[in-house]
């Protein structure tokens, strides 16, 4: 492991990740079965955090993709498809960041603002 990524996995947690400048951001992680049904609401999660001045980092994995990548993420939400996968995630984090299936009706509507709204309920 490189020593960027060790640094972002030491400052992750409550704090968030660690940049190049010295500056954190928070990062969400969306997953789902391949990646792809996230991808919109990703876009749409990102154009409300600017909206709102947020400086988070969102970013869509696959699943098989998403479980390398926990160490990076300051929470974890899971699309309703892959709900069943919950407490694997849980195991993979070790408690470290919270894990949260989206509901699936904010899903379905693709409700940026409240997946946002409890997403930061969670991180804080």
């Amino acid at each position: 492991m490189n020593s960027t990524v060790v640094m972002m996995a030491e400052r992750r947690n409550n704090e968030g990740a660690l940049r190049k400048d010295g500056s954190i951001m928070k990062k969400i992680m969306l997953c789902c079965n391949a990646g792809m049904s996230t991808s919109l609401l990703v876009q749409k999660m990102q154009k409300e955090a600017a909206s709102r001045g947020d400086d988070i980092e969102i970013e869509a994995r696959p699943m098989n993709e998403a479980m390398e990548h926990v160490a990076e993420a300051n929470i974890i939400l899971l699309g309703p498809q892959i709900g069943y996968a919950k407490d694997d995630f849980v195991k993979a984090v070790d408690g470290k960041v919270p894990v949260e299936v989206i509901p699936m009706m904010d899903y379905g509507r693709m409700n940026a603002a409240k997946i946002l709204d409890d997403a930061a309920k969670l991180m804080a």
